[in-house]
C-alpha cells in the first residue's frame, strides 16, 4: 500500500488560494476516481475537487472555513501500489518525540481528534461533588382549563394579576370551585421564579441560548465584497417614481398573445431593455472603475448582472450582451441563470464580467432602498414594488400603477446630474413602453 497526496489544483484566473467550504469525505472513507472530495470557494464560484485515483482517505488538509494555497496538500489517500508520496505512517500517528513530516498547517486526523477532545475537556464544567443531589423548588404547574373556560377570581385578584403581568388562565386556583386567591398568585410567582419560566408559561420564559455561526464560503465572499464596495465606492442613491400603468397593460397583452409560444414576461426583461437603450445616451453608466490604475473603462456591450437570492446567499449571474436580446430572449436567459445559481451549478464565467447590475426584491421590494454597487461597476438599478396609488391626471383623480427606481452610483465617476438624467431616460422608456421596440 502507498500514499497518494492530492494537492490544491491551480484553478486559473490568478487565484492564489481558496477556501474549503465543505468536505464530501472523511478519514476512513473509500473513494473512487472522479468522486468529489471537497468543495472550495474562489472569489467567484464554488468549485468541486474530484479524486484522480481510487483509495481510502487517510487525512484531510484543513477544516471547513480555512484557506488553502494553490499547491498545498488537500487530502491524503491510501492507495494500491506505491502512490506518489513517501509512506505517511509516522505522519498520520507520530510518536511523541518524533515530529510528523507534514507541511505547516496540515494536522493529521488523529491529532485533530485528540485536539478536539482536549478542547472539550478544558471547556467542560467541573464535576459536581459527591453526595445527594441538591433539591430544587418545583416549577409551577399550568392550570388545565378547557379552551374558553374563564378562570374564577375576585376583582382585586384580577387587578393584582394584571399588575404582575400574570395571565390567570395559567394559575391554579385553590379556592372553592377552583377560585384563584392572592395566595395562589404568590405561589405562582414563587414557582415561576424557581423554575425561571419552565412549564408554568413558556411564552414569557427567559432565554439565554447563543449560537455562533461561522461566516464561511459564499457568505464570507458576500461580506468581503460588500465591505470592499462600501469602503472604496462613495455611493449616492437617486430615487424616482415611475408610472408603469401602460407598461403593465402592454405586458399583459404580450403574455396573452405570445405567452404560450414564447414564455411569460415579467417586468425585469422590459426594464433590462430600457436600461440598454438608456446607456447608449449615457455610456459612463455602463462602465467599470479600476481603483488601482484610476482608469474607467466604458463598454459598448451591456453585460447585465441580475442580483439573485439563493439558499447559499446572494449571487449575481450575468446576462451577456443584453443589447442583442429581445425581451423574451432576456427572460429565458434570466430564468436559466437563476436556476443554475440556485442549484449551485453556475459556471465562473456566468458569475463575473457584468458591466451594470439590476437588483429587485420583487413583491417585497418596499418603497425605497439603497442598493450597494457591484464592485467594480459604477451603477446599480434598484427596483421597488408596484403599488396602486391615486394620481391627479387632467384635473381628475385616477388609480395608477406606480413604482420607484432606487439606484446607486459611484460619485467618483457619475455626477448627480448624469445619474438623474440616466434614470429619467429609463423612466421615459418605461412610461412610453412602445419606445422599447422602436430603434
Amino acid at each position: 500500500m502507498g500514499t497518494h497526496v492530492i494537492k490544491m489544483p491551480d484553478l486559473g484566473e490568478g487565484i492564489a488560494e481558496v477556501e474549503v467550504v465543505a468536505w464530501r469525505v472523511q478519514p476512513g472513507d473509500a473513494v473512487v476516481e472522479d468522486q468529489v472530495l471537497a468543495d472550495v470557494m474562489t472569489d467567484k464560484a464554488t468549485v468541486e475537487i474530484p479524486s484522480p485515483v481510487h483509495g481510502t482517505v487517510v487525512a484531510l488538509g484543513g477544516n471547513v472555513g480555512e484557506s488553502l494555497a494553490v499547491g498545498a496538500e488537500l487530502i491524503r489517500l491510501e492507495v494500491e501500489g506505491a502512490g506518489n508520496a513517501p509512506s505517511t505512517a509516522k505522519a498520520v500517528a507520530p510518536a511523541a518525540d518524533e515530529p510528523a513530516d507534514l507541511p505547516h498547517g496540515f494536522v493529521p486526523e488523529p491529532a485533530r481528534v485528540a485536539e478536539a477532545a482536549a478542547t472539550v475537556a478544558e471547556a467542560a464544567p467541573p464535576s459536581p461533588p459527591s453526595g445527594p443531589a441538591p433539591t430544587r423548588a418545583p416549577a409551577a404547574t399550568p392550570a388545565l382549563r378547557a379552551a374558553g373556560e374563564k378562570p374564577l377570581a375576585a376583582p382585586a385578584v384580577r387587578e393584582r394579576a394584571w399588575d404582575l403581568g400574570i395571565e390567570l388562565q395559567y394559575v391554579a386556583g385553590s379556592g372553592p370551585a377552583g377560585r384563584i386567591t392572592h395566595a395562589d398568585l404568590d405561589a405562582h410567582v414563587a414557582g415561576h421564579r424557581a423554575g425561571r419560566g419552565a412549564a408554568s408559561d413558556t411564552r414569557y420564559a427567559e432565554l439565554d441560548g447563543e449560537e455562533a455561526i461561522p461566516v464561511i464560503g459564499l457568505r464570507r465572499k458576500i461580506a468581503e465584497k460588500m465591505q470592499l464596495a462600501k469602503r472604496q465606492i462613495p455611493h449616492f442613491t437617486y430615487v424616482e417614481e415611475v408610472d408603469v400603468t401602460e407598461l403593465e397593460a402592454l405586458r399583459g397583452q404580450l403574455n396573452a398573445r405570445y405567452g404560450e409560444e414564447r414564455g411569460k414576461l415579467t417586468l425585469l426583461p422590459l426594464l433590462m431593455r430600457a436600461v440598454v437603450l438608456a446607456v447608449r445616451k449615457f455610456p459612463d453608466v455602463n462602465a467599470r472603475y479600476d481603483d488601482r490604475a484610476n482608469v474607467v473603462t466604458r463598454y459598448q456591450a451591456v453585460h447585465m448582472g441580475i442580483a439573485t437570492q439563493t439558499d447559499a446567499g446572494l449571487m449575481v449571474p450575468v446576462v451577456r450582451h443584453a443589447e442583442a436580446r429581445d425581451p423574451w430572449s432576456s427572460a429565458a436567459e434570466i430564468a436559466r441563470l437563476a436556476d443554475a445559481a440556485r442549484q449551485g451549478k453556475a459556471a465562473r464565467d456566468e458569475l463575473s464580467g457584468s458591466t451594470i447590475t439590476i437588483t429587485s426584491l420583487g413583491p417585497l421590494g418596499g418603497i425605497v432602498s439603497t442598493p450597494v454597487i457591484n464592485h467594480p461597476e459604477v451603477a446599480i438599478v434598484g427596483v421597488n414594488r408596484i403599488v396602486d396609488r391615486p394620481v391627479i391626471r387632467n384635473g381628475g383623480m385616477v388609480a395608477r400603477k406606480l413604482m420607484n427606481l432606487s439606484s446607486s452610483f459611484d460619485h467618483r465617476v457619475i455626477d448627480g446630474m448624469v445619474a438623474a438624467e440616466f434614470i429619467q431616460a429609463v423612466r421615459g422608456y418605461l412610461e412610453s413602453p412602445a419606445t422599447l421596440f422602436v430603434e
